[in-house]
């Protein structure tokens, strides 16, 4: 099949491009700079330059290469500091949203028969009420943190109007919270050096349960569901879904750091804002049965305490 990837030379993208051509797809990978026409010619994707959030430069685009599938893998995030979530997730809340329009737009002109968009299943996506561990039955939070309303105003918008579109075969992968190459859980990231240098505090009880994922993994499932995934949503996590209570003492321990600091909710508040505090003790996991089921699909890394500490 002839595949286009918006977002190729992201995390999840330079993971993926490989892959799809490895399985014998042809792959055109979107990119909104010139300099990284060489990157993914070296991934083995024709290079496609254009600006997600420009519907003329998308349309024309997916139009040259008339893809039988379109990925999005879109996103902008830097550094994040928790206070401030909608503010540091801003352009990517615009590629959600405009670009998502743009994207199933072009894909509709030329006939797209699946579309592949990058979900969430991390940082509060699911309600807070309920059980620890959510299926893809679930709804999303009704009543986010007030700094994470625009993030998952986008989040939803980007999931409707992929399951809306009734031309194609519309497909939602919710990932887990990304570690491995590229993400900022590698070593050197952003996570690693705030827990050695104990800035990533045990908030209250550290109850809030997340679900990883490692980027070859995901990238993986995104393979399966390129390749034979039905219309509808996936959870695209590990194994084991853990509290903050359990893994962030395990990872600070084998990073050869101190154990983290613990602090009760007011204090956290103070330095992390209230959706650091939802992420510490009320975030909700996900279970990955539906994506094992469906796609077929088994993560190499089923359990973060294994994987975190092999990347």
């Amino acid at each position: 099949m002839r595949v286009f990837v918006a977002g190729a030379t992201g995390a999840i993208g330079r993971q993926l491009v490989p892959r799809l051509v490895g399985a014998g797809h042809e792959v055109h990978g979107m990119t909104r700079r010139e300099s990284k026409q060489a990157m993914l010619r070296e991934l083995g994707a024709v290079p496609v330059v254009a600006d997600a959030l420009d519907p003329d430069q998308v349309a024309e685009a997916v139009g040259r290469a008339r893809p039988d599938v379109i990925v999005h893998q879109l996103t902008a995030i830097a550094a994040l500091d928790m206070r401030h979530f909608d503010r540091d997730f801003a352009v990517t809340n615009r590629l959600r949203i405009e670009g998502t329009d743009h994207l199933l737009s072009a894909g509709q002109a030329v006939g797209v028969r699946r579309f592949v968009a990058q979900g969430v299943a991390g940082y509060g996506a699911y309600a807070r009420t309920g059980a620890p561990i959510k299926t893809e039955e679930d709804p999303l939070d009704p009543a986010p943190a007030r700094e994470m309303r625009q993030t998952l105003a986008a989040i939803r918008h980007l999931e409707q109007a992929v399951l809306g579109a009734r031309w194609t075969e519309g497909i939602v992968l919710r990932y887990g919270a990304f570690y491995g190459p590229g993400t900022s859980m590698a070593p050197g990231g952003q996570q690693p050096e705030l827990i050695r240098q104990r800035k990533f505090p045990l908030v209250g009880d550290g109850g809030g349960v997340w679900s990883f994922i490692h980027v070859a993994d995901a990238a993986e499932a995104t393979v399966a569901a390129v390749e034979h995934g039905s219309r509808g949503v996936y959870n695209v996590v590990d194994d084991h879904p853990a509290p903050v209570a359990e893994w962030l003492p395990a990872l600070a321990q084998e990073l050869g750091a101190r154990k983290p600091m613990r602090v009760p909710r007011l204090i956290g508040r103070l330095f992390a804002g209230e959706a650091g505090v939802v992420m510490m003790t009320e975030l909700r996991g996900a279970s990955n049965a539906k994506a094992k089921r469906e796609l077929g699909w088994h993560p190499a890394h089923p359990s973060w305490r294994h994987g975190l500490a092999a990347a």
